[in-house]
């Protein structure tokens, strides 16, 4: 069985900004199981017995070979993703990388490039739960 194919699957994901205020972003690879070539706050599922604040630490170190600092976490929110018939619910941090960290990708198959941009001029496509992740933000810090 297969986690947000076969039954809802849990995950965990980071909005980062830096001191320019631009975002931290990925592109999921063509290899990667739902929305391929869009662009991402970063994360990945929650496996058994982990926090969610463990998993999007884990999930940063893994991928990107950072460290993060949770500020603070979000509403779940529902990731439903029609195309690739998939659900999940997905928790989002805001978050920064612990002092002097710079982010790289570790895992080549999962992610094609990293970037960081200003919110006026995101790169396209971006996920579903990227443009929830946004919204929030935006509703939050920019009333």
């Amino acid at each position: 069985m297969k986690k947000g194919v076969d039954y809802i699957g849990v995950a965990a994901g980071a909005i980062i900004f830096n001191d320019q205020m631009q975002i931290f972003l990925s592109k999921r690879s063509q290899n990667t199981k739902n929305e391929k070539g869009h662009w991402e706050t970063p994360g990945g599922s929650v496996e058994f017995g982990e926090t969610l604040e463990q998993a999007v630490k884990r999930e940063m170190v893994e991928e990107y070979g950072v460290e993060i600092e949770i500020i603070e976490q979000w509403p779940a929110a529902d990731h439903i993703i029609p195309a690739d018939k998939q659900h999940w619910v997905a928790t989002t941090f805001l978050a920064r990388f612990k002092e002097g960290q710079e982010p790289k990708i570790m895992e080549p198959e999962k992610c094609d490039e990293i970037g960081w941009f200003n919110l006026s001029s995101l790169p396209t496509p971006l996920s579903i739960i990227t443009k929830i992740d946004l919204e929030h933000y935006n509703k939050k810090h920019n009333n």
